[in-house]
């Protein structure tokens, strides 16, 4: 079809006549997507040069975007203010034990409404499998996940409906498609992770019992309060040193300093940053791949695909580049079990793009909220200044639930990369002294062997 005849369509799609003989642009109220009949006719009006149009070719691909993972593939859906957000997971190993419990956990510390310092909005975020899992284990087919939207408030969301909000992604969805849903941001609505930490507690399940691997993440600062880093002892840190506060900082110290931080903006409509430190313990080695596919890239590309990320680093990150080589070079050593191991670790867990099997360590930089109630200037879809003072309900810092959304896809790229290098490298036998023994392999639970070895 050519560009004038699509835009013909389109505007012919348009001009729908509702009761009393008026015309009506094409709008879809429950979502929130709208195209103006001015739209319809610029588009039909369009035309390219006869030699440019023989020369296009559609190509459609489906879920361009929102998929992840080469191997542990996922795909997320939904928009915020839709019927429903979740995920696809595919690849997933058979016969894992998995229930629905396993992900609320981990929902459950994503949440909206968990505390004063996170959006009010009031959404249990309860999950459901319904595919893929049968008598509480994995059967090695796509696993489909849904949670409802149950707490929408169109209304709020007025204003942005012809006015962009400065710094969020109104404008730039409709630079690139022309369209956008506009109640609750759609799919630039942090509710969009809700299908990554679904993913990721499968991912976590599968990285502990394989490989004892554990990711957590914490809040190291908020705004000017920066938690020292030698204040957490990474070898010994727990998820309920985590989860004793609000603001999920593990030294309750500077958990109050933060917490006051946030305070101070959200009693003013203003918004404020901050960064999460993960750390993965006990990753195997060899995991990653050398030039394109390092592990350091494949992790900063899932971190930096979250919302209101800014910033990632690793090990060192920006401070190496302040050190002579005889002060950052990790020295490596024989340990007790004779294995080779680093005697500091600025590198971060990773040499050459491949884990070194010393825990990762990683900081993610996080924007402060989009949107405020605090009066901005800004434009309207035709074009004209305005002024906007938006509506809704945000954090007034996403650090604190941003840090189950860190682990989450932090432990998608490591069972990714974990499923990948033995598909690659654990085929044949490994060298004994290069390689030492196989991945570490679990017994089967008891649950496990009574479908492997029972009547059928």
């Amino acid at each position: 079809m050519s560009a004038m005849a699509l835009g013909q369509a389109v505007a012919g799609m348009s001009l729908l006549s509702s009761s009393g003989g008026k015309q009506a642009g094409l709008l879809d109220a429950a979502s929130g997507l709208r195209r103006c009949k001015a739209d319809c006719v610029r588009l039909a009006a369009f035309t390219v040069p006869q030699r440019m149009e023989q020369r296009l070719k559609l190509e459609v691909r489906a879920g361009t975007g929102n998929t992840y993972g080469t191997v542990f593939r996922v795909t997320t859906f939904g928009e915020s203010h839709g019927g429903g957000v979740g995920c696809v997971i595919d690849g997933c190993p058979p016969r894992l034990p998995l229930s629905e419990a396993d992900m609320q956990v981990e929902l459950d510390r994503r949440r909206p409404g968990q505390s004063r310092i996170t959006t009010p909005r009031s959404e249990t975020d309860t999950c459901k499998i319904i595919s893929g899992v049968g008598d509480g284990l994995t059967l090695g087919t796509p696993i489909a996940v849904t949670v409802p939207n149950t707490d929408q408030r169109g209304k709020d969301y007025t204003e942005i409906s012809v006015a962009y909000r400065p710094s969020h992604a109104d404008a730039t969805y409709d630079f690139k498609y022309g369209v956008r849903a506009i109640q609750g941001g759609g799919r630039s609505s942090a509710r969009e992770t809700i299908g990554r930490v679904a993913a990721g507690a499968v991912a976590k399940k599968i990285l502990k019992l394989q490989s004892g691997t554990e990711v957590l993440a914490y809040v190291s600062r908020v705004h000017g309060v920066e938690m020292p880093e030698d204040m957490v002892d990474h070898e010994t840190l727990s998820m309920d040193q985590i989860e004793s506060n609000i603001v999920r900082c593990p030294n309750a110290e500077y958990a109050e300093k933060m917490i006051a931080a946030i305070d101070a903006v959200r009693v003013k409509g203003d918004s404020v940053g901050g960064v999460v430190t993960c750390i993965a313990r006990n990753v195997p080695k060899g995991l990653g791949s050398p030039v394109f596919d390092k592990l350091e890239a494949e992790l900063a590309k899932a971190a930096m695909s979250l919302p209101a990320t800014k910033g990632f680093e690793i090990g060192s990150g920006f401070a190496g580049s302040l050190m002579q080589g005889s002060e950052h070079n990790d020295e490596f050593y024989m340990d007790e079990g004779g294995n080779v191991r680093t005697r500091t670790n600025r590198s971060g867990g990773i040499q050459g793009g491949i884990s070194n099997g010393e825990t990762i360590v990683m900081r993610i930089a996080f924007k402060p909220t989009s949107t405020i109630t605090t009066k901005q200037k800004t434009v309207t879809r035709d074009k004209q200044e305005t002024e906007l003072r938006a509506r809704g309900r945000h954090d007034p810092c996403v650090v604190p639930r941003a840090v189950p959304m860190v682990e989450a896809m932090v432990a998608l790229v490591l069972v990714d990369q974990l499923l990948q290098q033995y598909a690659q490298c654990q085929l044949l036998p490994l060298d004994p002294v290069l390689q030492g023994s196989e991945l570490p392999k679990r017994e089967p639970t008891p649950l496990e062997e009574a479908v492997l070895f029972g009547e059928h």
